[in-house]
């Protein structure tokens, strides 16, 4: 199946709405050293496309009840340097549109908004990664990704074009990342984002040496942060008052900016109305149901 039921490792903090998560792409070009599919996805650098995709979605989407809510993708970036001219994300977007699914979007890459009308023209939203707004510390962390200007203006382009979009700012990684969450904060909001999603990083096998070794210092004192906090489905996390602290920071200026916040698996208690994953942007037409059948 390439329709599969969200489940981040059956974590007991995920708070997303049920949803359907697509691949059109196994692997990443990114190499983001914090990147948690890395560690279970074979040969996770060497991007490729699913085998007769387009036929396997018409397939299996044909039996999702219309409203249910697709997020492309939860594991590889669905906007990689193939997708220029293989186009495969963009199909996957009008086998959806035409079944009446609604669709998020989460990508780092600036070829999303090439889709901009097409999104705009069913029920869609965009979630878009950005870590940092210096371009020196994302080659580090994310070497293959597209810088932050070009995440920023892809942002504004589907404002533009009446696409709802929201930002992950996530991970925050502390010593790294973390000096300058206002400014990141009021640039998205100076995008037209109208949701931050936010998190702290949370070490899966690999990850940490990735990091010590791109940032030697910072990584080694980060390690030291980690054996204070606990193990989360699989996953290590930073003692809860650095994370509270960081996600509070995060809140505060999203709320000075005027946009909605959430947290993603970070143990905050959700709020009526704003869903984790930003998917509360949809319309109205969106169920967040995925039973198959019609």
């Amino acid at each position: 199946m390439i329709l599969r039921p969200f489940d981040p490792w059956k974590s007991p903090l995920c708070t997303c709405p049920a949803k359907l998560s697509l691949n059109p792409y196994t692997g990443c070009p990114h190499g983001c050293i914090y990147c948690y599919a890395s560690s279970y996805i074979p040969r996770f650098g060497q991007c490729r496309p699913k085998v007769d995709l387009l036929k396997r979605l018409a397939r299996e989407s044909s039996k999702i009840r219309p409203g249910a809510l697709v997020a492309l993708s939860n594991s590889s970036d669905p906007y990689p340097p193939l997708e220029k001219d293989l186009r495969l994300s963009r199909g996957c977007l009008q086998i959806l549109k035409e079944r009446g699914l609604c669709v998020q979007v989460v990508t780092k890459s600036h070829l999303v908004a090439r889709d901009a009308k097409l999104l705009a023209d069913m029920s869609a939203c965009v979630a878009i990664t950005i870590t940092s707004m210096s371009e020196s510390i994302c080659r580090r962390l994310e070497p293959g990704a597209p810088l932050p200007a070009k995440r920023l203006d892809a942002m504004a382009k589907l404002v533009e074009n009446g696409v709802a979009v929201s930002a992950r700012i996530d991970p925050i990684i502390p010593g790294i990342n973390d000096a300058k969450i206002e400014q990141l904060v009021e640039a998205v909001s100076r995008a037209g984002v109208r949701h931050i999603t936010s998190s702290t990083f949370k070490a899966r096998p690999g990850s940490m040496k990735k990091i010590i070794s791109a940032f030697p210092q910072e990584g080694t004192a980060l390690e030291k942060l980690f054996e204070r906090g606990d193990r989360v489905a699989g996953s290590s996390y930073l003692p809860a008052e650095i994370r509270h602290d960081l996600m509070q920071r995060v809140k505060d200026n999203a709320q000075r900016e005027g946009v909605t916040f959430s947290s993603c698996r970070e143990g905050w208690a959700a709020v009526p109305g704003i869903n984790c994953d930003g998917s509360h942007l949809l319309s109205a037409a969106c169920n967040f149901e995925y039973n198959s059948g019609h």
